[in-house]
């Protein structure tokens, strides 16, 4: 992100904040939807998302930082949303709705397993998402969820043996 943009977005330009809107809605939009199944929610979040960085960009210390930090807001808020609906963890002895059948149309090999993430339950796409995808550890998403280590743990090990499963299923 250009740094005099960045700069202007501080000073609360609205043309700056609509070309950094503009540059960044469709990543976070991906970020959100890692986590998230609901279109309503997904916008809703990615509008939480651009006003906490727009109103909190003057504390961002190092421009060259500024979209992992944008992408760490857009992450909290997507979690914070999950603890919101209560329903962030199941059981493991529920079992999940199975995909219905694919298109013929030809789909990318991230784009399938992307799409298989939304055959998880909330809590355990968040957890694999937060593992396996941003990298943090156990210990960091325990604190993070306001769960044992144990827990998010065993999310994770649930979540992928179910994407085990749905890859199997579909042919992937």
């Amino acid at each position: 992100m250009e740094r005099e943009l960045l700069i202007e977005c501080q000073r609360n330009d609205r043309k700056a904040q609509r070309k950094v809107y503009d540059k960044m809605a469709g990543k976070l939009y991906s970020v959100c939807k890692r986590y998230l199944k609901n279109d309503e929610d997904i916008e809703e979040v990615l509008a939480d998302t651009f006003y906490k960085i727009f109103t909190r960009i003057s504390q961002l210390q190092n421009p060259d930082t500024f979209e992992a930090w944008a992408k760490k807001i857009a992450v909290n808020e997507c979690l914070q949303k999950l603890r919101n609906n209560k329903t962030l963890f199941i059981s493991l002895e529920e079992s999940l709705n199975e995909p219905s059948e694919r298109s013929s149309e030809h789909i990318s090999f991230e784009k399938d397993i992307l799409s298989l993430l939304n055959f998880l339950p909330e809590g355990c796409r968040a957890i694999f998402n937060l593992f396996a995808i941003e990298g943090y550890p156990h210990k960091e998403i325990a604190s993070m969820l306001s769960i044992s280590e144990g827990t998010s743990k065993s999310q994770l090990n649930f979540a992928r043996k179910k994407l085990q499963e749905l890859l199997v299923n579909q042919n992937i």
